[in-house]
C-alpha cells in the first residue's frame, strides 16, 4: 500500500533529504556524461539554501512537499514551490528504483497537483531532462503541454519544459477552489 505525506516533522524531513541524496546520485550514475551540467543545475537552484530551508522553500503557505511511504518505507519525492504570484514550479520527482512501477509517482504527482489547485495557483510548470522516459509520460498523461514560450533552466537542448493549466478540471485533476 502507497500512503503519501505533506511533509512536517523533522523526522520526515530526513528522509525526504536522503531521497534527494539518492536521487542526486541517481542522476550521476545515469547521465554520467552530464556531470557539469547537473551540478550547475543545482547550483542554480540553490541547492544548498533549499536544504537548509527545506520546509521554508517548498512548504506551506505557497508550496509543498511530499513523501511517499510502500510498506512502512520512505520511497519517494515531490515537491513544489512558488514561481510568480499565480504560477508553481514542480521540483524533485523521485522514486526508488526498489518502488517503481506501483504508482507511487503517480500518486504524488495527482496529490501535487490537487494541492496546488486547493493553493489557488493557474498554473505548475517543470523541467525535465528529454531522457527521463519514466517520468515524461506521467506527465503528459496528467495533461502537461510544451512551454517552449519559457526560457531553458539549464541552457541545454535537451531540457523538456511542461506546463498544466491548473484552471481546468476533469475526473483525474478536480477543479480548482474559486480564489473570490
Amino acid at each position: 500500500m502507497v500512503k503519501v505525506i505533506a511533509v512536517e516533522t523533522e523526522e520526515e524531513v530526513a528522509a525526504v533529504k536522503a531521497l534527494i541524496y539518492e536521487f542526486i546520485d541517481w542522476l550521476g550514475a545515469r547521465y554520467p556524461e552530464l556531470e557539469e551540467l547537473i551540478k550547475d543545475y543545482f547550483s542554480n537552484q540553490g541547492f544548498d539554501e533549499e536544504m537548509s530551508n527545506l520546509l521554508g522553500v517548498f512548504g506551506p503557505p505557497g508550496g509543498a512537499c511530499l513523501l511517499a511511504y510502500h510498506q512502512g518505507e520512505p520511497v519517494g519525492i515531490l515537491m513544489m514551490k512558488p514561481h510568480g504570484e499565480t504560477e508553481v514550479e514542480m521540483n524533485r520527482m523521485f522514486v526508488k528504483e526498489s518502488a517503481r512501477g506501483l504508482g507511487i509517482g503517480k500518486a504524488l504527482a495527482v496529490r501535487l497537483v490537487e494541492e496546488a489547485r486547493r493553493i489557488g495557483y493557474d498554473w505548475m510548470i517543470l523541467s525535465a531532462l528529454d531522457r527521463h522516459f519514466e517520468a515524461l509520460p506521467l506527465y503528459r498523461g496528467l495533461g502537461f503541454v510544451d512551454d517552449s514560450e519559457r526560457p531553458p533552466d539549464s541552457g541545454d537542448e535537451r531540457e523538456i519544459r511542461l506546463k498544466l493549466d491548473l484552471r481546468s478540471g476533469d475526473a483525474l485533476r478536480p477543479p480548482r477552489p474559486d480564489r473570490s
